[in-house]
C-alpha cells in the first residue's frame, strides 16, 4: 500500500487505533499492522503465509524495538480460520486490516473464497462496532458483492480502494 494512501486510512481511523487489538491479515511485511503500534493501537496480531516474507516482518518488529507483548506472529493462511480466529469463539478484534494480492479476487473461485473470509472476520473476529479495513483495487469489488447498500463506496487513491467495513453491533 503506497504512503500516501496509508497516511489517509490511519487519519481516517483516527483515535479508533488508540488501545486497539489488531488484526494484520495478509501482512507481508507488516506495513499496517507496525503503523497501528506507532500511532497507539496496544497489540496486533499478524497473520502471514509467505516464509520470505515472515522473516523480513520479524525483523521489522526487531528493528522497531516491539515485544511480545506488542505483537504476536501468527504463520497461517489468512483464508483460514484457525489464524485469526480465539478457540473460546470470542470477538477481539478492534480493527482487522485486510489486504490480500489483487489477483485473489480476479478468479472465481478465490473472490468466493475471499468475500467468505470478509464476512467471517467481521462475524467471528471484529468486536460488535469495530472496523474492517479492506484494500482492493477499485474495479474488484462493487458494494453489492460485500452486502452494502447500493450507493456504498470505496474511498480511491488512485489503484487503491479502501472498504471501511463496520462488525455488527452488540
Amino acid at each position: 500500500m503506497l504512503g500516501r494512501v496509508k497516511e489517509n486510512l490511519f487519519n481516517i481511523l483516527g483515535e479508533e487505533i488508540l488501545d486497539a487489538e489488531v488484526l494484520d491479515l495478509f501482512s507481508g511485511s507488516g506495513g499496517l499492522g507496525l503503523e497501528a503500534v506507532s500511532r497507539g493501537a496496544r497489540r496486533v496480531r499478524f497473520v502471514e503465509q509467505e516464509g520470505s516474507a515472515r522473516r523480513v516482518l520479524r525483523k521489522n518488529c526487531e528493528a522497531c524495538g516491539l515485544t511480545d507483548d506488542e505483537v504476536e506472529h501468527a504463520p497461517g493462511d489468512a483464508l483460514l480460520g484457525d489464524a485469526w480466529r480465539r478457540p473460546d469463539g470470542s470477538r477481539w478484534a478492534d480493527v482487522a486490516f485486510l489486504d490480500p494480492p489483487y489477483p485473489i479476487w480476479r478468479a472465481p473461485g478465490d473472490r468466493a473464497t475471499m468475500l467468505a473470509v470478509v464476512r467471517a472476520v467481521l462475524a467471528e473476529a471484529v468486536v460488535p462496532d469495530g472496523v474492517l479495513v479492506l484494500h482492493t483495487h477499485p474495479k474488484d469489488l462493487r458494494a453489492e458483492d460485500l452486502g452494502l447498500p447500493e450507493g456504498a463506496a470505496p474511498r480511491v487513491y488512485g489503484n487503491s480502494a479502501l472498504w471501511f467495513l463496520r462488525a455488527p453491533g452488540a
